[in-house]
């Protein structure tokens, strides 16, 4: 009889340890921010780009799936692939890294815009994606020729 309490207790304990996986940082899931955020003003009035940062600090990747925004009728979002650039559905937020949009790289075209923002406004954008809850994004109008690197 003794030998059946042993494994039975053994069982026991390992059925309790496996609901103890850490729910704390870096754990099953994504957890998303965005930072750097910007949109150049438009040369013309019915089109313009926009670039931003989303970190995944999280353990678990996301997919940014679509972008929307009240300023245009479409928003969509583009890789730049060699010298050409392709749109896509969706882009991959790696878990414990980021998904960099930026001039020559990734990046938004807001088509079809309904006014033309002018630097010193915001643009209100959300980010929509796979698994985590939307994010909106308020994207400040910055020169034309403005260059992140040099913050002008």
């Amino acid at each position: 009889m003794r030998q059946l309490v042993v494994p039975a207790a053994l069982i026991a304990g390992a059925l309790a340890l496996t609901g103890c996986g850490g729910s704390g940082s870096g754990g099953s899931k994504a957890e998303l921010s965005v930072s750097a955020s910007y949109m150049p003003q438009p040369v013309t009035g019915d089109m313009a780009a926009g670039y931003f940062t989303i970190a995944n600090k999280g353990g678990a990747k996301d997919e940014l799936t679509s972008v929307t925004s009240d300023a245009a009728a479409t928003v969509t979002m583009h890789e730049t692939v060699g010298q050409s650039m392709e749109e896509v559905t969706s882009l991959d937020v790696p878990a414990h890294g980021q998904l960099v949009f930026k001039s020559g790289g990734n990046h938004l075209m807001f088509e079809k815009l309904k006014r033309k923002p002018r630097q010193g406004e915001k643009v209100t954008v959300e980010l929509h994606f796979a698994k985590s809850d939307p994010i909106t994004v308020e994207m400040p109008v910055k020169s034309a020729t403005y260059n992140p690197a040099t913050g002008h």
